[in-house]
């Protein structure tokens, strides 16, 4: 089955009419059942701004942030979503600089901002608060790595502290730790500092029972350094028997938060798991052999306040006296359930960005007034609202009309290799595993089944702008510009729109940027200039700085979070410096 992109389907109705359609209730949950219902009615492109979605009077309130889940929320009985209701007499006011922008006002408040060229439309609407918090990690070291612990399939990257880099290795089903000297702790923390809330456990266990002295493993949580962070650790004894710590270490000094906790024996060299839970300063623990049932109780419930958050991880030690070495201790499972970070990435402003079925032509008529007037207030959803549907923990919303496949829901980037990178290459159609005829290149194929449910960076903009948002698309590169490219390196060059701000050589000051822009980085500082990464601009975010969703390898798919560098344009993080290019579609 081919479907050709922009056509009609046998039913009548357009793709992207029938995709907005089945979108409208998941990503926008904030409606109310008459709402969606409304939503869920047949528009076309062409008569989408004129059967806007009449927003409800009740809607519900916006959380705060910090530790808010991840999602969309509106502010409660915001005047703005009846703005259509209350609109005079519409004006367009020229802006000044470049590109040629218009602004269209009643009386004095700004309604929509137009640019000449562009078909993209910034519209005020009511408030949102676009929040991401941590996403769930479970490691099971599927991967083959010879001097360190690569990168966990959601979790960001390992980071492995003291010892050779030959103690850290991964074979398939474990994360090898190698124990050569007694007395040196080495430690595996996963690079993200912020996580505050979590629910952690490891499983593992030694390739030889202790000698001569304990052994032990511990996970470690609200990381700092090795020398300051919490810890539970389970002391494995040459007697065979088996107990749990938790310390505090803080400036090299370990402080016992609670008696050890004797646990039901023997050890030797059973896997064991640890667990812990953390909420706010309460800390629980526990500890048992895998073969058994997880008990009921904890058996360590302490409060403590030094290190709000941190990393986490696994810390193994062979204590003085250990003979045998070396000893190694396989961890074959790690897993970051229920987590927060402290302060989730949040974006909150008045912004939509709604698309013309063509490209504004500076001129401000009926029809394009119609359409202003007819996005005024609504709450169907937008590009960002689209856009947000991709992230972590995001329901999936399937099209029946194109036959069933997932248009919407989480993503990843890419599927893993052996060595426990992330491939590139998943555009939209390979995303939902199609095959489609573009009005540009031809009919591209619906590609492997290792693609479905991946995006990369600019598949993740064409599922957007492209599938959802109904901007052409072309099936490889469109030098003509009327076709948005495949690829981020062709989309800087030819993309259809107008160019905001770019610099070959540093990240342009681009006063002009709206929300919805689209960003181009040279994030590869090894590929002599070449712009190879594409985001799409949230937003200014609860720090005053400006934030960008993408789609990227190291958190698994798109994110405005800043695991593997942070997603903000300002600052001297990787895409803070690697900006060299806004474009507004």
């Amino acid at each position: 089955m081919s479907h050709t992109s922009g056509t009609s389907h046998p039913t009548g109705l357009s793709r992207r009419g029938v995709v907005a359609a089945l979108g409208a209730a998941a990503a926008l949950p904030l409606l109310t059942s008459r709402q969606q219902a409304a939503a869920l009615s047949p528009v076309t492109p062409a008569s989408a701004a004129a059967s806007a979605v009449a927003p409800a009077a009740t809607v519900t309130a916006a959380a705060a942030p910090a530790g808010s889940a991840t999602g969309i929320t509106l502010a409660a009985r915001d005047a703005a979503a009846f703005a259509a209701l209350g609109l005079g007499t519409l004006s367009a006011v020229p802006l000044p600089g470049t590109p040629a922008r218009v602004s269209v006002r009643d009386g004095d408040t700004e309604v929509a901002v137009l640019t000449t060229g562009a078909r993209t439309v910034r519209l005020t609407g009511p408030e949102r608060t676009f929040v991401e918090n941590k996403k769930p990690v479970t490691d099971l070291f599927a991967r083959e790595r010879p001097a360190d612990w690569g990168t966990s399939p959601e979790g960001g990257s390992w980071s492995t502290v003291n010892g050779a880099d030959t103690d850290y290795s991964v074979r398939p089903g474990a994360g090898v730790i190698a124990l050569s000297s007694a007395n040196l702790s080495r430690h595996a923390t996963l690079r993200d500092d912020a996580i505050g809330d979590a629910d952690i456990r490891a499983d593992g266990s030694f390739d030889r029972a202790p000698t001569g002295a304990a052994l032990s493993f511990a996970l470690s949580f609200g990381y700092q350094d090795t020398k300051n962070h919490y810890r539970a650790r389970l002391v494995l004894t040459p007697t065979g028997t088996a107990e749990l710590r938790v310390e505090r270490e803080q400036a090299d000094t370990v402080t016992p938060l609670a008696p050890a906790a004797a646990l039901p024996g023997p050890s030797g060299d059973s896997p064991w798991a640890i667990r812990v839970r953390r909420t706010g300063d309460r800390i629980e623990a526990r500890a048992w052999q895998t073969a058994r049932p997880e008990p009921a109780d904890w058996a360590v419930d302490v409060r403590d306040t030094a290190f709000p958050r941190g990393r986490v991880g696994v810390r193994a030690v062979a204590s003085t006296g250990a003979t045998g070495l070396p000893v190694r201790l396989g961890v074959t499972r790690f897993s970051v359930t229920g987590a927060s970070w402290t302060a989730p990435p949040s974006v909150t402003h008045r912004d939509w960005i709604r698309v013309l079925p063509e490209p504004f032509d500076g001129t401000w008529t009926e029809a394009v007034e119609r359409t202003v007037r007819g996005w005024a207030g609504s709450t169907a959803p937008d590009v960002l609202a689209y856009a947000f549907m991709f992230v972590q923990g995001a329901p999936p919303v399937r099209a029946p009309a194109l036959g069933g496949a997932r248009v919407l829901g989480e993503v990843g980037y890419g599927p893993m290799t052996a060595a426990g990178t992330r491939r590139e290459g998943a555009d939209f159609h390979e995303c939902v595993g199609l095959p489609w005829t573009f009005p540009v290149g031809g009919t591209s194929p619906a590609g492997s089944d290792i693609w479905r449910d991946h995006l990369d960076c600019s598949g993740y903009v064409r599922m957007v702008y492209g599938h959802h948002a109904g901007v052409p698309m072309a099936a490889g590169d469109d030098p003509t510009r009327g076709a948005l490219p495949r690829r981020s390196h062709d989309q800087s060059r030819h993309a259809p729109g107008v160019t905001v701000a770019e610099s070959a050589a540093a990240p342009p000051a681009a006063p002009r940027l709206h929300v919805g822009d689209l960003l181009f980085f040279d994030a590869d500082e090894s590929d002599a200039g070449e712009i190879d990464h594409v985001g799409i601009h949230l937003g200014t975010d609860h720090e005053g700085r400006r934030r960008f969703l993408s789609s990227r390898k190291t958190p698994n798919g798109p994110t405005a979070a800043d695991l593997g560098g942070p997603s903000v344009l300002d600052g001297d993080g990787l895409y803070a410096r690697a900006l060299r290019k806004v474009h507004r579609l």
